[in-house]
């Protein structure tokens, strides 16, 4: 899994027919700090994310495990919308506020 944050929508008009009512998410890998890697995808959204939102992303088989992306052809899946997270003890993102307002 990937911690990503989400840039941006996609929208395609003409597309393989299982995959129509899907929302598409671009999204900008992040390392453990938060920064932003420099790799960016397409992932179906499993869990009605929003632009500048971080979430999880599945890849790969992984990628076809949700409810939404079941039997569909999918590489990249959001399937969760981060709250918070800490490395080595320490507070690195919060949802709901800054790290510095920790």
């Amino acid at each position: 899994m990937l911690l990503a944050k989400v840039a941006g929508t996609l929208v395609a008009s003409r597309k393989e027919p299982t995959i129509e009512g899907i929302k598409f998410l671009l999204v900008r890998t992040l390392d453990d700090d938060g920064n932003e890697t420099g790799q960016s995808l397409v992932a179906m959204d499993a869990v009605g994310a929003g632009v500048d939102e971080v979430v999880m992303v599945a890849q790969g088989s992984s990628a076809r495990q949700t409810e939404t992306t079941r039997d569909r052809p999918c590489d990249a899946v959001v399937m969760a919308i981060v709250d918070t997270w800490d490395v080595g003890g320490q507070e690195r993102f919060h949802k709901y506020r800054t790290v510095d307002e920790a």
